[in-house]
């Protein structure tokens, strides 16, 4: 089973939301955003009720300065947007995999896995134009990419194997 929550920093704590907000606004000029959350999203599968709650409190969040939500979160009053960012497949995603190690060291189990996306909560009366921009500078298609905001059945990734690899000579 997946769990899914997302973790925000408390209002007085937003420093990173407030910062890209100013850079988006001066730096793309988009005078249409109005408002800017970013939220940490895990998914994790593999674990038992007790020790997520747990990693909840001491691996995910800082209870004195992270909000947490569930699989549902406060969605700002329209109109907003909502854009998530993820590694690509294959890439290696250091905070999901600290993650999963520190799990594993706090409660002596197997390493969960865990799935990690950025999302960003974007206010205003943004133009198609206005989000492409927004793409465009948060994410480096080298290494990331727009994550599905479903929630997955499973995190197990599979992948065919090739019939037959082509040699070139």
């Amino acid at each position: 089973m997946v769990r899914r929550i997302y973790v925000e920093k408390k209002p007085a704590l937003r420093q990173e939301a407030a910062g890209l907000l100013n850079e988006l606004k001066s730096f793309l000029g988009i005078t249409a955003l109005t408002g800017l959350r970013v939220l940490n999203r895990y998914d994790v599968e593999g674990l038992d009720e007790e020790t997520f709650r747990r990693a909840v409190q001491t691996v995910f969040s800082e209870p004195q300065v992270d909000a947490v939500y569930d699989e549902t979160f406060p969605v700002p009053e329209y109109p907003h947007r909502i854009l998530a960012v993820e590694a690509l497949p294959g890439q290696f995603d250091q905070r999901a995999d600290s993650a999963a190690q520190c799990i594993q060291l706090m409660a002596g189990v197997d390493r969960p896995l865990i799935a990690y996306a950025k999302v960003y909560l974007l206010g205003g009366r943004l133009t198609e134009e206005d989000l492409d921009k927004i793409r465009r500078y948060l994410i480096n298609p080298v290494e990331s990419r727009e994550a599905s905001m479903d929630k997955p059945a499973t995190l197990v990734r599979t992948h065919e194997a090739p019939d037959r690899v082509a040699v070139i000579q």
